[in-house]
């Protein structure tokens, strides 16, 4: 019986190339859908958009949303509310003076950058406020008052 070590799939270097599959899966998916639904579909030369990553937590008084936008200044960021939706748009662009035929690899996303969070809990609109810090944004959302929790004192009879 020979002894064998065991290494976990995709231990090297190289990220795994599902990932990028599957992202161009959902895209394909959400085309189906917004083309049954009667929305405007994207045509295949027209440029694709990517959704970062991000967080929504909840504070005592507030709901906080972190998203990832690694390369991308809070210029090139908007961020908007309507109702209880809350939009991020902007753009990330590709590296300056870089042909593409010098590239080895080029996995990166570039292009728009465009997500929707639906808000859980009713906030004030008017209070909304946006961060940006090392590649994060925060946006910090106050509570409506009757959402936040209130302490009841009991009395001692």
């Amino acid at each position: 019986m020979a002894v064998v070590r065991w290494r976990p799939v995709g231990q090297g270097l190289e990220p795994w190339v599902g990932a990028r599959e599957l992202g161009d899966i959902q895209s394909e998916v959400n085309r189906l859908f917004d083309s049954f639904f009667g929305r405007p579909v994207q045509g295949p030369s027209l440029e694709r958009s990517w959704a970062p990553t991000a967080d929504m937590y909840e504070t005592k008084d507030e709901l906080v949303i972190k998203v990832d936008l690694p390369g991308m200044s809070e210029k090139d960021v908007q961020v908007s509310i309507t109702g209880d939706l809350l939009s991020l748009k902007g753009q990330r662009s590709e590296a300056e003076g870089v042909k593409p035929e010098q590239y080895f690899r080029a996995e990166r996303w570039t292009g728009r950058v465009e997500r929707v969070f639906q808000l859980p809990i009713p906030v004030q609109t008017d209070r909304v406020h946006a961060s940006y810090r090392e590649g994060v944004l925060t946006v910090t959302l106050p509570k409506v008052e009757a959402v936040k929790p209130k302490e009841i004192k009991i009395d001692v009879q």
